[in-house]
């Protein structure tokens, strides 16, 4: 099983990277969060999780140990599989989703495209006391304008499943909180925030 990955950066979107290791491209499922930690660079490690199935092998990628430890604790509970795991970790960061089951908060979950009422109140119940996590120094993204940092928080929040007119009323709100200066990073977040509200 590859459980550690480190070579050059192919490629990058917003689901997906590929990976060169070695004179072979792996190409790895990767969550927002990890986009935002990995853009701009060349070369990258990450974490990986190696899902196989009798028609497939398929790799997800992790720039923390924390997002792989939640991603497992989350492809642990019944009906959860490696996909929505994902979008999960996509529409909320691990240490939030810590945050949110600790404090049994299953309506903040409940927003997260592609997670049900039930969904969420069963991730709360089934984690309780098993996501607490060793806690890492959050990465900063690089500086990039401020319009093309609406642009990629657009496309992120888009790929996640939410309409592209709520997204970008998101984004307007979420610069008046987060600052006219704010990186992609924070500003992703601060959208997120509206759209969980």
């Amino acid at each position: 099983m590859i459980a550690y990955l480190t070579g050059t950066l192919k490629h990058l979107d917003a689901t997906r990277a590929i990976v060169l290791a070695g004179g072979v491209g792996y190409d790895v499922h990767i969550s927002a969060s990890t986009y935002y930690r990995l853009e701009g660079k060349s070369q990258v490690d990450l974490e990986i999780y190696t899902h196989v199935r009798e028609d497939a092998l398929s790799l997800y990628g992790f720039a923390s140990s924390d997002e792989k430890f939640a991603f497992e604790r989350l492809i642990s509970i019944s009906g959860i599989g490696p996909t929505l795991a994902q979008k999960i970790l996509s529409g909320i960061d691990a240490p939030d989703l810590a945050d949110a089951v600790a404090r049994s908060d299953a309506r903040k979950l409940s927003t997260i495209p592609g997670v049900g009422k039930k969904t969420a109140e069963r991730i709360c119940l089934e984690l309780r006391d098993k996501l607490v996590l060793a806690g890492e120094p959050r990465a900063s993204s690089p500086a990039t304008t401020r319009g093309a940092v609406d642009e990629d928080v657009l496309s992120a929040l888009v790929n996640l499943g939410y309409r592209q007119k709520d997204a970008e009323l998101a984004i307007k709100a979420a610069r008046e909180s987060a600052g006219a200066d704010a990186d992609v990073s924070t500003l992703l977040k601060a959208s997120l925030r509206q759209l969980t509200k």
